[in-house]
Parts: structure tokens; C-alpha cells; sequence
């Protein structure tokens, strides 16, 4: 059902209804003929519900009283009964619990029909003399204790109070007079029926931040986490679980949980309500065998997953079953599809045995993440009643959906997806990468294949994923809500929800465009060699693209209230302000590289700025950590994310190597002197360069026999027709006539079928002369081998004295040049060829 609004108007002549959006605001500032009031010269509604309410209906009421003295500065009564002569009562309960709800049913003042075996709904509405001495009441009544729940944080966000009032310091406005419009309001059911997120990868940010805060991953943290899912009408948590076990570091944490009304699950690889953390302590603890093998160790791992049935027994949950390797790895390759298929057998009969009733009564859910989809797609089944959970690659493109024609699965099918992952080809736990086109576009191919059990999302830390968190949970609510002509009103609305609506339009614009310059690429796999400085002005007009939004938020920035600041810098401008400074900074080591490679001084000041950026970085990180919120989000932003050389983050930020040129280098171009009758360069040392497109140059250190080899990368990259990918050599000849060049090169095979590898050589500009200098070999050993070198040998013709230039282009990948040598007629046998020769300063020489 989609969102909705029912207004009533009574009237002599009957009702009227209008159906309109539930994200119109029901409550206004502005008294009217249709308006009950809720706050007005210091008065404010009182609030009703029965004493044997649910506890965690009754810790919302709480948060509903404090979010009312908050806007208000009046904090709203709780009283318990029926009392004539409220200002205004606000009346709260579930259908079906013996509460205030119930007993207008029974007077006939508000439809019972309408939640009645619904799932998770409430209803906002006014009702007419709902007691004695009272005219009119508005009602939050829930179809279950989450509906009622829900119901109570939909008043409060209308109320003025951002679900993100905590997690990001979302202000609140300041109102003295408050109205509730007349009508009926509903979000209907949810679509989704478990809607959630995955706090996973979380340190060292998140759980620093949880040490130094709340000391550890514990109740007094989980209550935050618990409540915000809430305000956002998610109902489902994987919880922290690197070094952590939610049940067994607090054991409030399992009751707060089911009290709050929050289904809580284990990730896809931990099985039975037992984190791996669960594991490892209770086989120390209880001194059992500790191989995380069934065939080697079975009974240890029932009685384990035993331990965890019963100690969540009474609890809500979603019970993970099957098994991964040990640590979120894959099993061994012996295990097989019936051992799979065993395993979940035996858990099964744990569940029944533990809680007395039928296994499919207690939810359960296979995620078929990495390997596991192999094994269902060679044949693994598991019952109907459990839930198959599709994944994503772990960067947001779903691998594997049920067919639009599978048969309904009494289970249901759900989704496990990615805001954040640790894992190759690099982590991505710093910062925001996922626009919401891109999330709305995968979950909505999800939702219209039928997924609509679980919805599930890895958000790491959890901050700085507050935009596309609140996205998620919404769409996950009703998907039939988003199409992409509204995806950027959603985006308008959330950024009003935490700014007010005078600037909500470009906060929408920065959000959305951060996003998709981060998915472009992760700021962890951003380096100088992403962008192409050559081609299309490329590297450039990305930094000024980034360059131009960071402006554009510091501008916003300046011209908002101070209240707004701490929220907006953490929403907004850090995000963009950082990775704005981290495109600064490889732009600048790319240019340092190309200038000095080219003897250039410039290279120096690049290498300046590079320093200033990964510094500017830092202080970036101090700021977010320590001055933000008055010191309040220290170690949230610890994550690396400079310096990575594998998957895996860097124990630390690094700065990338940049070089610096001297003066006495930078007076000598690279023009080679002819003397006695040759000429001798190391290959590294050429006068200029040319890339072409994705393939660059690239020296290896000491590779042969002198100082080092230059080759093209990737090695597997072939430069299209046309394509000018070559190495320039400057030369000042004495000698006229003919001459031999000599291009000493490593003894690369014709690996590629035997058709050799092909270069050309040319000076000034004549026609090239093509050189396949291994088509050749058929496998022979000789004197390739034996000098570990190729000596490739063409005859060109000098006809003047003076600066020639020699260009050496390659067709093929795979060459690695060492040294060029050219014979003027003095050229000596020798086995590594003469030193290089001397250089000369330009402007001495005549051109």
C-alpha cells in the first residue's frame, strides 16, 4: 500500500475523503478551523496510555514526551486513565492488548477492521468525545506493538525531531504553538517484512568511537542503534561482530533488544544465533575441541549452536542457518551438497528441540553469499519455510535473483547488499559511494523479482551512511513509492527534514553528486593513474568537478544558522570537502611524476602540494574527531584510506612517493652528446613520452643489465591504430652518413602464438621502419639466453650535424627496453655496451 493520508471532513452532508502523501505534514504551527491544538500559550496535550503497556511501546512514549519539550519546551503528561478536562489527549495503544485502544473500539468510536491482523500499521486520527468531558482526541493506535511503535516516531518526526537527531546532531526548531490537522493517517503495511541494517567491518571507526563513548559495543550503545532504526521503521539488526558477540558482551543487550521490539539476526556466516566471536569463546571457556569442521567436530558445534537457540529462546530473531568457513572464509573444497544440506538438517532439529515447536516456526535464512550460490546452483535445497537471502558482489550489483516466474516460496526470498565491504579489489569502508539511483534501481530489479522477505544492508560504521541508510529503510517500507522521476524529490525531503526547506534544494544537489563522483571510483582505489592526464583534459576536469562542489558546499556552509553547522558538516561537507582534497592530491602526484620524469622544477611544487593535501587530510580527521559536536564523534573518522597497496586497508595513511628535481638536473635536458663515435642511453632516460590512453610507461628498477628496463603497463594492453604511444630521444650528431642503431632489449619470447613482438623506430619524422624482433623463434637456446638480452639492430641515414630526434614506438605489450645504442663508426665491442653518454645544455647548442 502506498503511503497515504485519509483527511476527514465532517460535514452536514457526510464525509469526504481526499487521499494524499503521509509525508504532508499533519501537524502545523498555524491554527485553523480544522486543527486540535496541541501546544499553545504554555498548554500542551497530554498524553494517554494504559499502565500494562508493552515496555517498549512505553520507552517511545518516553522519547515522544522528551521530543515534545524539545520543540516545545513543554513536556507533555502521562496519565493512565480516562480524565475529563485535557487541553488536548493524545491517546496511544495496541489493537488486541486490553489498552485505551481497545476501549474505543468497544465504544464504537474508531473501526477495529482496519489494523485487525494487519502487520507492523498504525493509524493517526482524530476521534470525537473519546470520554466524558473531552470533545476531541487524536489517537495513535498500532496493529501490533510495532505498528503502535512506528506510529509514535511518525508523530515525533512531524513534530519537528529528525530520526538523526543523535547520529548526526540534527537540530531541533524551536515552535510555541503546535496544531494537529483533522484526518486519518496511515503509512499502511510495510512491503518488506524484515527491513534492516549491518553494522560489520566496524573498526577501527566504529568501534573506537563505541570504547571511548559507551565503553564497548554494549546495551547503552545499542540503545541508539535500536532507536534510530526505529525512528527510520526498520525492524531488523545484524549487529557488530568483528571481535564481538552481541549476546555474550552484554547480556542486557539480547533483552534490550526484544524489549525495544527490534528482530535481531547473526550475518550470513554465523550460524544459530552465534556470533563467530560466540564460538571461539565458548569452546575456550568450556575447553572443547576447536575446529570449525563438521566432519572433524560435529557434536561440539551442535552443542555450541544449542547454547545459542537457548540463550535467545524467548527472544525475537531470525535464525542463519547452513555454514561458511571459519572467520567469513569459504569451507574447504572436500565439502560437499549433502553435508551442506546435513548441516542445516541437524540445526533444524536443534531449533525444534530447544523451542518444542516446528522449525518453521521460528524464521530462518540462508544467505547464498560468495560460494554458497555455488552450491545452491549445483542443487543444494534447504525446506520451503526458509528464507533464501540473495547477495549482491559486495559493491551494490545483485548476482542472483529468483526467476519472475519461480513458484511462491513459503519463506520468501530477501536480499543481503552493500553500502560498505572489506574485501577485494580494495576495501570501501571510508566514506558514502552509493547514490541512491543506483540503490533504487538494483533493490527495485530485487522487489519486482519478488524479493519482499528481508531486506538487509551492510552500512559498516554506520556513519557516514545516514543519507543512503534512511533510503534503503524507506524504500524497503513501500517500494512502490520510488520511480527515477522522484528520486531526487526523496532527496529534497530528507535534506529538508534535517536543514529546513530554505536550502534543501542544493543541499540535494551536493549530496547527490558527492555520491556519484564517489561511485566512479572508491576513494580507496583512486591513485594518480586513474584519470588521464593526457587525454580529454580528463584528470583535470575531475578535480575541478569536485573542486566546484566543495566550493559550493563551504558556501552553504557560511550561510547557515549555527545550529545547523555540526549536522551539515557531517552529512555534507565533510564528505565533500575530503574527497574533493584527496582528487587534489593524486592530481598532483600525477603531475609531479609526468614534470619529473621530464627534469622539470614544476615537479617540486606539485610534490608540495601533495604533501599540503595528505596533511590538509589529517586535520580533516582531527576536526570530524575532535571538534565536532563539542568532541562528541572521537575515532569516527580513523578509517585509512591513503596508501592502500592490496585489498586491505594500510595500518596507516601513507603519502604517495612524489620526487623532487634539483637545480642541476633541470638545467640539462635530456639532449645526448655523440663522441668518439657512439652514442649510449639508458633507456629510463629518454627525452620525452607519450602514453596512450589507459597504457602508460613505466620503469622498472634495476631490472637487466645496467641501470633499469621501461616497458608499457597493463601488459596486456594494446594501443589502438593510430594511437601515439612511443619514447623520444634527442640527439646531437657530429657524424653524417649512415649509422646503426642498436636497441638492447630483454629476451622476450613470442609468447603471443609465435607471432612476435613489433616495434618501429624512425628519426625526425621519416617513415618508421617496423621491427618483429622474435617472430622467429621456434625454441632454440643460444646466445638470447645465454646474455639474457635481444640485440635488435636497423640502419638509418644522418644527413646533417646537429639535434636529431629518434622516436621508439611499440604495437605490441610485453617489450621491456633497456639501453639504445647507436654505432657512428667508433662503437667497441663490449658485453654491457658503453657507459651513457654526456649531455649538453640546449641553449649553448645550434638548432
Amino acid at each position: 500500500m502506498n503511503c497515504k493520508r485519509i483527511m476527514t471532513l465532517v460535514a452536514v452532508v457526510g464525509c469526504i475523503f481526499c487521499r494524499m502523501s503521509a509525508t504532508e505534514d499533519f501537524i502545523t504551527s498555524q491554527k485553523n478551523n480544522n486543527t486540535i491544538t496541541l501546544c499553545e500559550t504554555g498548554r500542551i496535550a497530554s498524553i494517554l496510555l494504559y499502565p500494562d503497556a508493552d515496555k517498549g511501546i512505553k520507552r517511545a512514549v518516553s522519547d515522544l514526551q522528551s521530543d515534545f519539550e524539545k520543540v516545545t519546551g513543554h513536556k507533555p503528561n502521562l496519565i493512565s486513565s480516562f480524565t475529563p478536562d485535557q487541553m488536548t489527549l493524545v491517546i496511544i495503544g495496541t489493537v488486541g492488548t486490553g489498552s485505551a485502544i481497545d476501549e474505543l473500539i468497544r465504544l464504537k468510536k474508531i473501526d477495529a477492521a482496519k489494523l485487525k491482523g494487519k502487520r507492523e500499521m498504525f493509524f493517526i486520527e482524530t476521534v470525537a468525545n473519546p470520554c466524558e468531558g473531552v470533545t476531541e482526541a487524536i489517537v495513535i493506535a498500532g496493529s501490533d506493538k510495532r505498528g503502535t511503535i512506528f506510529g509514535i516516531y511518525e508523530f515525533s518526526k512531524q513534530l519537528g525531531v529528525s530520526p538523526w537527531y543523535y547520529w548526526a546532531d540534527v537540530p531541533v526548531d524551536k515552535k510555541e504553538q503546535l496544531y494537529f490537522q483533522k484526518g486519518v493517517y496511515t503509512d499502511g503495511e510495510p512491503t518488506v517484512a524484515y527491513r534492516g541494517i549491518f553494522l560489520n567491518d566496524e573498526a577501527p571507526s566504529l568501534s573506537g568511537w563505541a570504547n571511548a563513548t559507551f565503553g564497548g559495543f554494549n546495551s547503552a550503545f545499542y540503545e541508539k542503534v535500536f532507536e534510530l532504526l526505529l525512528r527510520l521503521k526498520g525492524n531488523f539488526l545484524w549487529p557488530a561482530m568483528w571481535g564481538s558477540a552481541f549476546y555474550d558482551d552484554d547480556p542486557q543487550n539480547g533483552v534490550l533488544a526484544n524489549e525495544m521490539g527490534i528482530i535481531m539476526g547473526t550475518s550470513h556466516h554465523e550460524p544459530m544465533a552465534m556470533a563467530q566471536t560466540d564460538w571461539h569463546r565458548y569452546v575456550q571457556r568450556n575447553k572443547l575441541p576447536k575446529n570449525w569442521d563438521y566432519n572433524l567436530n560435529a557434536e561440539t558445534l551442535k552443542q555450541s549452536w544449542k547454547y545459542g537457540i537457548q540463550r535467545s529462546r524467548d527472544w525475537e530473531k531470525i535464525v542463519t542457518v547452513g555454514m561458511r568457513g571459519d572467520g567469513d572464509e569459504a569451507m574447504e573444497e572436500s565439502v560437499n551438497i549433502a553435508l551442506l544440506e546435513k548441516i542445516v538438517k541437524d540445526q533444524r532439529k536443534i531449533i525444534e528441540g530447544v523451542t518444542g515447536k516446528k522449525a518453521s516456526l521460528t524464521p530462518q535464512v540462508w544467505a547464498l553469499y560468495k560460494e554458497v550460490q555455488d552450491y545452491y546452483d549445483h542443487g543444494m535445497r534447504v525446506p520451503d519455510d526458509v528464507t533464501l537471502l540473495y547477495c549482491d558482489d559486495n559493491w551494490g550489483n545483485i548476482r542472483k535473483l529468483p526467476s519472475i516466474h519461480a513458484k511462491p516460496r513459503e519463506g520468501g526470498y530477501g536480499i543481503y547488499y552493500h553500502f560498505d565491504y572489506v574485501g577485494a579489489p580494495r576495501n570501501s569502508k571510508w566514506i558514502n559511494i552509493s547514490p541512491v539511483q543506483r540503490i533504487w534501481e538494483q533493490m527495485n530489479l530485487a522487489y519486482e523479482h519478488g524479493v519482499d522477505r528481508l531486506w538487509i544492508v551492510n552500512v559498516g560504521d554506520l556513519k557516514p551512511m545516514e543519507y543512503p541508510i534512511s533510503f534503503f529503510l524507506d524504500m524497503a517500507w513501500d517500494p512502490n513509492r520510488f520511480n527515477p522521476k522522484n528520486l531526487m524529490n526523496h532527496t529534497k525531503q530528507w535534506a529538508a527534514q534535517q536543514f529546513g526547506t530554505s536550502h534543501a534544494e542544493e543541499i540535494a544537489r551536493i549530496l547527490t553528486y558527492y555520491a556519484k563522483y564517489n561511485r566512479r571510483v572508491t576513494p580507496e582505489l583512486l591513485n594518480e593513474r586513474t584519470y588521464s592526464l593526457e587525454n580529454y583534459g580528463e584528470f583535470e576536469r575531475v578535480v575541478n568537478e569536485y573542486r566546484a562542489l566543495a566550493l559550493d558546499a563551504f558556501r552553504l556552509y557560511a550561510q547557515l544558522p549555527d545550529k545547523y553547522k555540526d549536522a551539515y558538516y557531517q552529512l555534507v561537507l565533510y564528505p565533500v570537502n575530503a574527497c574533493s582534497n584527496l582528487y587534489e592530491m593524486y592530481y598532483a602526484v600525477a603531475m609531479n611524476r609526468q614534470l619529473a620524469a621530464q627534469k622539470d622544477l614544476r615537479a617540486n611544487r606539485y610534490a608540495d602540494v601533495v604533501k599540503e593535501c595528505f596533511v590538509r587530510d589529517s586535520l580533516l580527521q582531527v576536526e570530524y574527531n575532535t571538534a565536532i559536536a563539542g568532541g562528541k564523534w572521537m575515532h569516527m573518522m580513523d578509517q585509512t584510506r591513503i596508501g592502500y597497496f592490496s585489498w586491505q586497508e594500510p595500518p596507516r595513511n601513507i603519502m604517495p612517493r612524489v620526487t623532487r628535481v634539483t637545480p642541476e638536473e633541470a638545467d640539462f635536458d635530456k639532449i645526448y652528446l655523440e663522441q668518439n663515435g657512439y652514442v649510449s642511453i639508458e633507456a629510463e632516460n629518454f627525452t620525452r613520452y607519450q602514453d596512450a590512453g589507459d597504457i602508460h610507461w613505466e620503469v622498472i628498477p634495476h631490472f637487466g643489465k645496467t641501470l633499469s628496463g621501461i616497458t608499457t603497463l597493463p601488459q596486456n594492453g594494446y594501443p589502438s591504430p593510430g594511437e601515439n604511444l612511443y619514447l623520444e630521444y634527442d640527439i646531437v650528431f657530429e657524424t653524417t652518413g649512415e649509422i646503426e642503431l642498436q636497441l638492447l632489449l630483454a629476451p622476450t619470447l613470442n609468447f603471443n602464438d609465435n607471432k612476435g613482438l613489433r616495434y618501429e623506430v624512425s628519426f625526425d619524422g621519416e617513415t618508421p621502419q617496423r621491427i618483429n624482433f622474435n617472430g622467429h623463434y621456434r625454441g632454440e637456446l643460444g646466445q638470447w639466453q645465454a646474455e639474457h638480452l635481444i640485440r635488435s639492430a636497423t640502419t638509418h641515414t644522418i644527413d646533417t650535424p646537429g639535434i636529431h630526434t629518434l622516436r621508439y614506438r611499440v604495437l605490441d605489450p610485453g617489450i621491456v627496453l633497456q639501453k639504445v645504442l647507436i654505432n657512428t663508426g667508433g662503437l667497441k665491442p663490449s658485453y654491457l655496451g658503453p657507459p651513457e653518454s654526456n649531455r649538453k645544455i640546449p641553449d649553448k647548442m645550434n638548432r
